[in-house]
């Protein structure tokens, strides 16, 4: 390739970009997105997933659209087939919201990096367990590249109680930033006043 196609193509790749970003930035305005691709933070060693089954709830999280509500929580139950069945329960504008998805593990090499879908008609979006202790709490990350030019990520402090320590969330969030990931914009879930039936 010549250096003037080079340009030419260069030039029409900014033009593509330009249109581009003002279509997408809407989609991600409630989420966090940042320049250049995703990070490759290291996942759970030896994950073992019949152990992180069962509830979670929400602490902090990276701000998502789909999840504005409070009492956010998780359920996660084997199916005979080998998925998971994901349930996530929300209590949005005094009405309580449920959203049922799958997740698989993709590769059995990497048992702690599972894909998600909430619907038949979307590919499966990365939930990758960062570290657990199966028992009290959990690190999620999530992260799309969008042609390689700008990333959307989501992070979740996730905990078997609806209160963790403050010092848990610190280390959680050192924890996250030790992995390049920018956990500077988490927001708190209110977890008060969430003990009735869901």
């Amino acid at each position: 390739m010549t250096l003037t196609a080079e340009t030419a193509a260069l030039d029409r790749m900014k033009a593509v970009i330009v249109l581009l970003v003002p279509l997408l930035l809407p989609l991600v305005s409630a989420q966090t997105f940042r320049w250049g691709p995703c990070p490759t933070p290291m996942v759970q060693p030896n994950f073992e997933l019949n152990k992180y089954l069962g509830k979670w709830y929400e602490i902090e999280k990276l701000p998502a659209s789909f999840a504005k509500g409070k009492c956010i929580e998780a359920n996660y139950m084997l199916r005979p087939d080998n998925t998971v069945q994901v349930v996530n329960v929300q209590t949005y504008k005094g009405k309580i919201r449920k959203a049922e998805g799958t997740a698989i593990i993709q590769d059995l090499r990497e048992p702690a990096k599972l894909g998600l879908s909430f619907s038949y008609f979307t590919p499966y979006t990365p939930y990758w367990v960062l570290s657990t202790d199966y028992s009290s709490i959990a690190l999620v990350y999530s992260c799309t590249d969008v042609l390689r030019l700008f990333h959307v990520d989501y992070a979740w402090i996730l905990s078997r109680s609806r209160i963790l320590p403050p010092e848990a969330i610190y280390h959680a969030k050192e924890t996250f930033s030790r992995d390049k990931i920018d956990v500077s914009k988490m927001i708190p879930t209110d977890q008060h006043g969430c003990d009735g039936p869901i």
